[in-house]
C-alpha cells in the first residue's frame, strides 16, 4: 500500500509540474530545433527539458525524504510517522466459570533507534491484572497478558474484548489505539499505528546516506577509502568495456559486410546475447579463478555481444543511395569503408556504447561478487549481509551517478564525432 501510496504522489507532481511548465511557463528558444516546420515523430528534434530533469530529481528527494522523516525536508511535508509515546488499552478477561474482570495494558512506544526500556505500572485489583509493555514504533509485540492474572489461559480463562469490542480466538480487531489479534494460543498481537513512513533499516533519510559518505570517505571502508573503492569499480568496468568494444566493433563490422563472416558468427552472437553475465560467474571462476583477471572477462563478456550487434546494425543500416553515389564516384571498397560505411554506422555503435556501458556498471557488483577485497559492489554486498541500508544505497547512488556522468560524456563525444547524427 505505502508504494502504491508513494507511486500516486509521483505520478501526481509530474501531472501537475508538466501543466505548469506547459501552460503557465513561457519561453522562447531560439535554435535549430525551433527553424524547423515539422518536429513531432523526429527523434533529433527532442531534447531533454531541464526544468522537467530538475522538478523530476527534486521530486525524487522530496519524496524519499517526506517518507524517512528526514531533517532536510519541512516538517509539513513529512508523510504521517508511526506513533510514538505511551498509549493503553483495556481487555476483558473471562474465567472458565463465566466471572469477567477488566484489565488496562499499558504500551510505551519507542522511536526508531531507542532503546526499549521496561517500566512498572499497579496491578490493580481483581482477577486481572494492569499489564506494562515496551515495545519499538512500527513493531508488533506479542502480550502474555495472564503471566500475572491469578486466572490462567491454561485453566481455560480467556480475552473476550478489547475495548469493549469483541474478540474471538484468531480474530482480529482495530481501535484508535491500533490493531489487535489473539493468537492460536489466545496471547494478545498489538501494532500501533505505522504511519507511512518507512523504518531506517529499510530506507534511511538522505542525510544518513550523506553522512555515510563523508565517513567512509574519511575513514574508509574494509581497511579502504572510498575513492579506492570507486576507482578499482571504474577500472574494471572501464577495462572490460574496452576489450568489448576492441573485439566486437570488427565483428560486427565483419557480420555486416560478409555473408561468410555473418552465417559463422551469428549463431554464436545472437546464442551468447541473451545470457545473462551473472550466469557466467561460475564458469569464469573455474575458468579464470577469482582474480582481477575474472571480474574484468565477465564484464568483456558483457559488453562484447553488444557492441558486435551494435556494429553490425550501424553497417546494414547505412543508406544504400549513398554507398551508390561512392562507386559512381570511382570509390575503392577501401575508400567506401572509409567515408561512407564507418561514418554511418557510427551513431549506432554509440548508442550500443552506451547500452553496453550500462550492462557493464549493473554487472560491476556481480563482478565483485568473486572474492573481491575492493570496489563498490563489495562495499554493497557485504553492507547487505550486515542490514547497513545506508551503505548499501550510497554505493548504489555512487554507481548510478558515475554511470550518468560517463553516459554524458559519451553523449558529448558522440555531439562532437559524429555531429551529422539524425541528418540525412
Amino acid at each position: 500500500m505505502i508504494g502504491l501510496f508513494i507511486l500516486a504522489v509521483y505520478v501526481s507532481v509530474f501531472v501537475l509540474s508538466f501543466l505548469i511548465v506547459r501552460f503557465l511557463v513561457h519561453r522562447t528558444v531560439h535554435d535549430y530545433t525551433s527553424l524547423k516546420t515539422v518536429t513531432f515523430g523526429d527523434e533529433s528534434a527532442v531534447t531533454s527539458n531541464r526544468t522537467a530533469s530538475i522538478v523530476s530529481v527534486a521530486t525524487i528527494f522530496l519524496i524519499w525524504g517526506s517518507f524517512t522523516g528526514s531533517d532536510w525536508v519541512p516538517g509539513f511535508l513529512h508523510a504521517p510517522g508511526p506513533f510514538v509515546g505511551d498509549t493503553s488499552f483495556t481487555y476483558t478477561l473471562e474465567t472458565a466459570d463465566g466471572a469477567r474482570d477488566d484489565a488496562t495494558v499499558h504500551v510505551r512506544v519507542f522511536d526508531f533507534g531507542e532503546t526499549t526500556e521496561n517500566f512498572d505500572v499497579d496491578e490493580g485489583e481483581g482477577i486481572a491484572k494492569n499489564d506494562a509493555v515496551a515495545m519499538s514504533a512500527s513493531r508488533s509485540t506479542t502480550i502474555l497478558f495472564d503471566k500475572n492474572d491469578e486466572a490462567k489461559r491454561n485453566d481455560g480463562a480467556h480475552v473476550v474484548a478489547i475495548d469493549g469490542i469483541e474478540i474471538n480466538d484468531g480474530g482480529e480487531v482495530r481501535t484508535p489505539a491500533g490493531r489487535f489479534a489473539l493468537t492460536d494460543k489466545g496471547a494478545i498481537s498489538f501494532a500501533p499505528p505505522s504511519g507511512l513512513q518507512m523504518e531506517p533499516i529499510w530506507l534511511p533519510p538522505p542525510e544518513a546516506v550523506v553522512g555515510r559518505v563523508v565517513e567512509i570517505a574519511n575513514e574508509g571502508y574494509r581497511d579502504s577509502t572510498l575513492w579506492k573503492h570507486l576507482g578499482y569499480s571504474l577500472f574494471r568496468v572501464i577495462a572490460g568495456f574496452f576489450f568489448g568494444a576492441l573485439l566486437g566493433i570488427p565483428l560486427g563490422y565483419a557480420m555486416g559486410l560478409s555473408d561468410w563472416f555473418r552465417g559463422w558468427f551469428e549463431p554464436i552472437v545472437e546464442f551468447m546475447r541473451p545470457v545473462p553475465p551473472l550466469a557466467l560467474i561460475p564458469l569464469v571462476i573455474i575458468w579464470f579463478g577469482i582474480g582481477e583477471t575474472g571480474k574484468i572477462i565477465l564484464l568483456f563478456l558483457a559488453s562484447l555481444w553488444i557492441m558486435a550487434i551494435s556494429a553490425r546494425a550501424g553497417v546494414s543500416g547505412v543508406n544504400i543511395s549513398k554507398v551508390h553515389a561512392a562507386y559512381s564516384l570511382g570509390a575503392s571498397k577501401l575508400q567506401i569503408m572509409r567515408h561512407v560505411i564507418m561514418p554511418n554506422s557510427l551513431p549506432e555503435i554509440f548508442t550500443g556504447a552506451r547500452v553496453a556501458m550500462g550492462v557493464c556498471w549493473g554487472t560491476v557488483v556481480a563482478a565483485e561478487l568473486v572474492a573481491a577485497s575492493e570496489g563498490a559492489g563489495m562495499m554493497i554486498m557485504v553492507a547487505s549481509k550486515f542490514q547497513l541500508t545506508d551503505i548499501v544505497l550510497m554505493g548504489i547512488i555512487l554507481i548510478g551517478v558515475i554511470g550518468f556522468a560517463i553516459d554524458i560524456l559519451m553523449r558529448k563525444a558522440e555531439n562532437l564525432l559524429v555531429p551529422w547524427k539524425g541528418r540525412s
